[in-house]
């Protein structure tokens, strides 16, 4: 389960859910927090991640050129995640669990999904409904293993028919953090 891009992990996509509007919606702002407080204002360190020339982060600062396709794509989630802080993060977490409104996730298996011991792959989804204090945990997590940890729990009980049978655990499930989405 890696988290490189242009995957996003299961920490990203959860952030870009639960905090739309976050990230800056024009590119040279998107762009202009990104390098400052991912890349430390390192041109060449953004051009090397990003896979361009330190000129061409120059014209997305400028405005004279518009990341395209996955650049764009990435470049709004790293915006997301920049401008998502802790403390942020944690008074979202508390608006959750006071709510209590959980929320209604899924995992694609289609080509990802394994359960430990099993090679039986279908091509569907597994519906999950994450509860407050889930949805509130995701919200705080700082790492994706935090996450694939809570959204494994979650698996588990869908799998165990609820909470009433054993069978199965966090961790018997493989699948990538893409293929996970709240709904």
């Amino acid at each position: 389960m890696t988290t490189q891009d242009p995957k996003r992990g299961a920490v990203a996509r959860v952030r870009e859910s639960l905090f739309r509007g976050r990230a800056p919606v024009r590119s040279t702002t998107q762009t202009a927090h990104v390098l400052e407080r991912k890349y430390g204002g390192n041109r060449q360190a953004i051009a090397a991640a990003y896979g361009v020339t330190p000129t061409t982060v120059g014209r997305w600062l400028k405005g004279t050129r518009t990341p395209q396709g996955d650049h764009a794509d990435r470049l709004r989630a790293e915006a997301t995640e920049v401008q998502t802080t802790e403390r942020g993060r944690e008074i979202r977490a508390r608006q959750i669990e006071k709510a209590e409104v959980g929320a209604n996730a899924e995992v694609d298996r289609a080509t990802t999904f394994e359960i430990r011991g099993s090679g039986a792959v279908r091509s569907s989804y597994v519906p999950l409904h994450l509860s407050a204090e889930e949805v509130a945990a995701l919200t705080r997590a700082d790492s994706d293993a935090e996450a694939e940890k809570i959204i494994g729990k979650a698996m588990a009980r869908y799998f165990n028919g609820g909470g009433g049978y054993a069978g199965f655990h966090w961790d018997d499930f493989e699948w990538a953090p893409e293929d996970f989405r709240l709904t």
